[in-house]
């Protein structure tokens, strides 16, 4: 159901391209504004949605999917543009692949979705990509602020929170697997003797 959180977020989505053909012209304060307004709007459906209680199971979905899409195409435009580190887009970028192609492998082997919650270093790794897109297009827009140290702190840090959350989804991913090949065991156990 498309609740005001929904509707909020699927602004979001939609201001991705629009987002991006502003980096790609160059355009990097108008870009900087516009992932400022997203991410006061991510905030905002969060607290709206706990507020007046309308989580939904597409808005469980359309919100960290708005996140992904904005945060993987922002990493490669940067990256291509070399306000972001090289080997930071490639680092970002291969845990989404692996978390999201173990998802998806899980699924494929026991035949049922694995839950996924967000972690504690999910979020705030999600928060310090955010911080690095943004700081990478406020050097860009503005060449003459001395932010090449906070950058490359950041960056940095950012690279940490990326490969721990990845670790840790993997980890999730594995202990289920473990689980519900458990479960699958003791069920073909039962039935034998049966």
């Amino acid at each position: 159901m498309l609740t005001l959180p929904n509707f909020l977020t699927l602004l979001r989505i939609i201001a991705i391209p629009i987002f991006l053909i502003l980096l790609t012209q160059g355009n990097y304060a108008p870009a900087f504004i516009l992932l400022l307004a997203a991410g006061i709007t991510d905030a905002v459906d969060g607290a709206i949605a706990r507020i007046t209680a309308t989580q939904s199971d597409l808005g469980a979905v359309l919100d960290p999917m708005a996140d992904k899409l904005l945060l993987v195409s922002s990493f490669l435009v940067l990256g291509i543009d070399g306000a972001i580190a090289g080997w930071l887009v490639v680092l970002v970028i291969s845990r989404d692949v692996i978390v999201v192609l173990g998802y998806y492998l899980l699924y494929f082997v026991h035949h049922e979705a694995m839950q996924v919650d967000p972690s504690r270093f999910g979020k705030v790794n999600t928060f310090l990509e955010l911080y690095t897109v943004g700081f990478a297009l406020l050097s860009l827009a503005r060449p003459a602020l001395p932010l090449d140290l906070v950058n490359a702190i950041l960056q940095h840090v950012t690279a940490v929170t990326a490969a721990a959350s990845g670790v840790q989804y993997v980890y999730r991913g594995l202990l289920w697997h473990q689980r519900r090949g458990n479960v699958g065991r003791r069920g073909g156990d039962a039935s034998a003797a049966g």
